[in-house]
């Protein structure tokens, strides 16, 4: 890989709030470095619009290290961009060529209000996962290691669906903007483990409700969720939180 800097040219989503018109707004770069991370073009691109005295482009960033699920940009069409499991901090410029354009856009959804530029509000992800999404119950101290025997493949299960970031990938990638890869992953997670049982029902009833009253759209088994999601969750989680809530209401 070369290190020589490539010019990219950029298409950016503008818009100064939820109440304005957005519009793409076009820039050159001439000196990105191919090693660099997204995230650190664009920190770049606003150095030099703050140089020039112009307003700086707001983006979500928190970790950068692919952990938090702030890193939320659609990338070319693409949630995250063109690279399988990864979050944008973690998309690296030399995924793209010289005189490539990019265009960056936010998440679009009607539970994910816009805010600015490319910033939206996701906190209809904590309303969901404070609808149920928690153990409440007593547990005591915490346990001696293997004191509860849990089986193999159902640790393994669980580990696969706590590993959902919240970044909201599965909805903006989705048709119908459904929230059902992220509501399933967190019902999921807990239905696998002991600790979750004494309220398994309750929180499958009370988290598919919220997830339903924030205006997201139903799953349509498009599977558009699964291919972007920057950890690979797996749309089984979907089926397990149809059953876990069926299960829940006809008993």
């Amino acid at each position: 890989m070369s290190n020589e800097n490539m010019t990219i040219h950029l298409k950016v989503w503008r818009q100064k709030g939820p109440e304005t018109k957005g519009f793409f707004e076009d820039h050159t770069m001439d000196d990105v470095n191919p090693h660099m991370s997204f995230l650190e073009m664009l920190d770049l691109l606003n150095e030099q619009l703050m140089e020039q005295r112009k307003e700086p482009i707001e983006f979500d960033h928190d970790c950068r290290e692919g952990i938090c699920g702030s890193c939320n940009l659609v990338i070319n069409g693409m949630a995250h961009g063109p690279e399988l499991r990864t979050a944008a901090c973690q998309l690296h410029m030399r995924k793209f060529s010289d005189g490539d354009t990019i265009t960056i856009e936010p998440w679009r959804a009607r539970a994910f209000p816009m805010i600015k530029d490319l910033v939206v509000d996701r906190s209809a992800f904590d309303r969901i996962m404070a609808a149920g999404g928690y153990v409440s119950v007593k547990t005591g101290n915490a346990p001696d290691a293997n004191a509860i025997p849990i089986p193999k493949h159902e640790a393994d299960l669980a580990m696969d669906y706590a590993t959902c970031i919240g970044c909201g990938a599965c909805v903006a990638s989705c048709p119908n903007s459904s929230a059902s890869l992220f509501t399933g992953a967190k019902i999921s997670q807990l239905a696998h483990l002991p600790q979750g049982a004494p309220e398994r029902k309750k929180r499958a009833v009370a988290m598919v409700n919220q997830m339903e009253k924030e205006g997201f759209g139903d799953c349509s088994n498009f599977q558009e969720c699964e291919a972007a999601c920057p950890v690979g969750i797996s749309i089984t989680a979907i089926a397990e939180m149809r059953k876990e809530y069926m299960k829940a209401v006809l008993s």
